[in-house]
């Protein structure tokens, strides 16, 4: 099936699909947006990487397109609720782009930035607001939203949102909006809360699943044993030995964030950091430099592992294991996304080695061992002191590349 082949799908629409150089949609939206064109409710469950935006995003602007704004009401139709500042004013980009041409009002409500300038864009009647909570509450209590007749909710990277600890302001959010809507929920996870969670908010909703848990096939897992001390060097040389590729280096903390790219400058690499105790213009600035290959390597904590949509990221490095298994797949996910091949190289001290391997159970499958050289292994310090956790047995000249798969 082709867009052009959707019969519901407005020219407007269709014409900006083209300019965007889209053809075929990907599973997930040739499996949602026919349901959501027809007015259904939808659960989707679906990986990182799999255009999941635009799964909700063209049907819902058709959507609104087809049923002109009720007359006198100058609040706002279609919300969609979004994790983190990033993907709000990345999904509010992909709207207007596929707007484009209509008369269609699209606006990112977020922190991180001054409110005078939401509250202006507000006034002028919003069709589609992409709010993170905490924004969207604050300008809702000082009356510049409008709700009481809003025809969609989107709830996007819900797992994200429930993590972050806002089960209730979305709770409080659908007691703004009516009861007689179109809910689209869609996560990239599914556990009891989220069910909850979900059910809370869909009527008769079609479900759609995909390969949970999973990552994209068309990327390559290694992982290579390094003492934590020695995880620079390595770094260093992974920039060096691919000197065109953009790599996004993802890191435990903040503190660590700031190391990191301190130790590649001394040594003459420049990149970007990234992380939630900076502020909104300085996040924007690491993103764009990054986007726009000012610089190659973005050195971040997870808050860039959901959804930000970055072109042609060619390797993913862990710098820092991820604590939570499903952490991974998101960090990942920034790599090989649609049919683009990527990388995803772990750098994992022993003591991560339990990390490694509730990774792989969450996964269902091992992650191939990379082996270092007589050279590297010479130039590496013992990775333990006692010995019995010594990555070194893994990586061997005997040592096969990769592991069995687990059953």
């Amino acid at each position: 099936m082709k867009f052009s082949d959707l019969r519901l799908l407005q020219p407007v629409v269709q014409e900006n699909i083209k300019a965007l150089g889209f053809n075929r949609p990907t599973d997930i939206q040739f499996k949602a947006i026919p349901h959501i064109l027809e007015g259904e409710d939808i659960m989707a469950i679906a990986q990182t990487g799999t255009g999941k935006t635009a799964a909700f995003a063209i049907p819902a602007v058709s959507n609104l397109m087809r049923r002109p704004r009720r007359f006198g009401y100058r609040g706002v139709r279609c919300v969609v609720m979004e994790p983190t500042h990033e993907l709000a004013a990345q999904v509010a980009g992909v709207i207007k782009q596929l707007a484009k041409g209509s008369d269609l009002c699209v606006v990112a409500i977020h922190g991180g930035v001054d409110q005078d300038n939401q509250i202006a864009l507000l006034k002028g009647a919003a069709d589609i607001i992409v709010a993170t909570p905490g924004r969207l509450f604050d300008l809702a209590s000082q009356g510049h939203l409008i709700l009481s007749q809003a025809e969609m909710l989107v709830v996007d990277e819900a797992d994200h949102m429930l993590a972050l600890g806002f089960y209730d302001d979305i709770a409080q959010l659908v007691r703004k909006i009516p009861r007689r809507r179109q809910t689209l929920f869609f996560s990239a996870t599914i556990d009891a809360k989220i069910k909850e969670l979900a059910y809370s908010l869909v009527y008769k909703a079609v479900r759609i699943e995909m390969s949970q848990n999973k990552v994209a096939k068309n990327v390559t897992h290694q992982v290579l044993g390094v003492a934590m001390d020695e995880k620079r060097f390595f770094l260093e040389r992974i920039v060096r030995e691919n000197p065109e590729a953009h790599i996004i280096v993802f890191v435990r903390t903040q503190v660590r964030a700031e190391r990191v790219q301190a130790a590649m400058k001394r040594v003459g690499i420049e990149s970007v950091h990234l992380h939630g105790g900076m502020s909104q213009p300085e996040r924007n600035k690491a993103l764009d430099d990054f986007r726009g290959s000012v610089v190659r390597i973005l050195i971040t904590t997870d808050v860039a592992a959901r959804g930000i949509d970055i072109p042609a990221v060619d390797y993913v490095v862990n710098y820092d294991v991820p604590e939570k298994p499903e952490n991974y797949v998101h960090r990942v996910g920034r790599t090989g996304r649609g049919m683009a091949k990527g990388y995803a190289l772990t750098l994992a001290d022993p003591g991560e080695r339990n990390l490694i391997d509730a990774i792989e159970k969450y996964m269902g499958e091992a992650i191939s061992i990379l082996r270092m050289d007589k050279q590297d292994r010479e130039a590496t310090k013992d990775l333990s002191e006692d010995g019995e956790n010594d990555w070194r047995s893994l990586i061997n000249d005997d040592e096969p590349k990769g592991r069995k798969k687990r059953r």
